[in-house]
């Protein structure tokens, strides 16, 4: 009960100040030229300086943020890297939470027979798949990517992309430091060589502009809007499927495609093969494996909408004004 009430308390502050103030950008482009893009100036407790958020009480409104497994990973977020929590594969239900010292302890043969107890435990099958996933916390700061976001936003939008990518990206790929990954994406964007060649980024031996926010968010978006965005649109019109760019399960699939490409999550959707668009095609999508898309690629939309709305938690609790 006190969960739906700060739910509902949080979603009618958002929704209060969506309606109340809206950045309207100029553009030539005709899907951007007269949208409202929810951006504010916002001062947080402790700064001295105004920085801009997307804020948008979507989420709120479709219930986005009471599913299982953004839930899961909103708690992750608040773990510390020294625990974990032992969830069901495809509903990610918690059942259980210990320190990673004593998981990482335990043999494989152990390991078995702790989750066999489990799934006698709570009445699961044999074939049941738990996974152990430890704290997020050191990870996730989102106090520190916020002058990142500030910068990104304007990029954005002078390249008619909707910033709510920006802050998005943002929010799961880089928030703590610049992170490079094992398939040699790096900077906050976390792009790739090959994409950050192909919008102009300068990478050598003594220059990596992808570590560059405003270069690599200009990489990022035009990427999103000349490769991502377009790839979901053909896909959704292959499948007969109608659609808005602003519905938030089209803006996760597009996300999707900026992790996974373009050929694996159409590989998904057409096993998939969805009659229509909406919360129950992104479900699916998290339970569907397809070439490359697998566990990370599946987890993606989740850790988005986790960090969205612990995003949105920050700026509620934090914000002393909001322009």
């Amino acid at each position: 009960m006190k969960y739906l009430i700060l739910t509902f308390v949080i979603f009618l502050f958002l929704a209060e100040i969506a309606v109340s103030q809206k950045l309207i950008i100029s553009s030539n482009d005709s899907t951007l030229k007269t949208k409202k893009l929810n951006v504010f100036s916002i001062l947080y407790r402790g700064d001295s300086t105004y920085r801009k958020a997307y804020v948008d009480s979507t989420m709120y409104a479709d219930f986005w943020d009471t599913i299982p497994q953004p839930n899961f990973w909103a708690k992750l977020m608040h773990l510390s890297a020294d625990s974990g929590f032992m969830s069901v594969a495809n509903t990610r239900k918690i059942i259980d939470k210990n320190s990673v010292a004593f998981y990482s302890a335990l043999n494989d043969i152990q390991k078995n027979n702790y989750r066999d107890s489990l799934r006698k435990e709570y009445g699961l099958t044999d074939s049941t798949r738990l996974f152990f996933t430890t704290g997020k916390k050191y990870f996730y700061s989102f106090k520190t990517v916020i002058p990142n976001i500030d910068q990104s936003i304007p990029v954005f939008i002078e390249n008619n992309v909707d910033p709510w990518y920006a802050q998005s990206i943002l929010l799961i790929e880089s928030p703590n430091k610049l992170q490079k990954s094992n398939a040699g994406a790096y900077g906050p964007f976390q792009l790739m060589k090959f994409v950050a060649r192909k919008y102009g980024l300068t990478i050598n031996k003594t220059t990596d502009e992808r570590g560059d926010i405003k270069r690599s968010a200009y990489a990022a978006s035009m990427f999103i809007n000349k490769i991502c965005i377009p790839t979901v649109k053909n896909i959704l019109d292959s499948l007969r499927i109608t659609y808005k760019e602003n519905d938030l399960w089209f803006r996760l699939l597009v996300m999707h495609v900026y992790h996974a490409g373009g050929g694996n999550v159409q590989n998904v959707l057409y096993m998939i093969k969805p009659k229509e668009g909406g919360l129950p095609l992104i479900y699916t999508v998290w339970q569907t494996q397809a070439g490359s898309f697998r566990n990370a690629s599946q987890n993606y939309s989740q850790v988005l909408l986790a960090a969205l709305r612990e995003f949105h938690n920050l700026i509620s609790s934090e914000a002393e004004n909001i322009q």
